[in-house]
């Protein structure tokens, strides 16, 4: 599987593959597991969610490290991949940390229904 590099390139092949709403689901199931109040309706649009989500891991970053730790665990993001991101903007780094959830949500989702 080739991860997509971009948000763009996530989103499109979620379309492709018929299985946005399911990356939505497995959002709210894993948000639901680590306490976080965020429920995604499953027509969201992808720029909303984008929007939404990123908003959201801003949020914890700045008010709620804890929380925010515990979501990157449940979600299963890679620690070497959040270490690798420059920390000194954090509108920046909570973009980057909402791509590599999607990400993850994403891979997690496809080989679900692949295998």
């Amino acid at each position: 599987m080739l991860l997509p590099n971009n948000f763009d390139e996530l989103i499109t092949q979620a379309n492709d593959e018929s299985l946005y709403s399911k990356l939505i689901i497995q959002l709210n199931k894993d948000f639901l597991l680590a306490n976080i109040a965020l429920d995604f309706d499953e027509e969201i649009l992808p720029t909303s969610l984008k929007y939404l989500l990123h908003e959201t891991v801003l949020k914890l970053i700045q008010d709620k490290f804890t929380e925010y730790l515990n979501l990157l665990y449940i979600v299963d993001v890679s620690e070497d991949k959040v270490r690798q991101l420059d920390g000194s903007d954090v509108v920046l780094l909570s973009e980057q940390v909402t791509f590599l959830i999607l990400q993850r949500e994403w891979q997690k989702i496809w080989y679900r229904n692949k295998y």
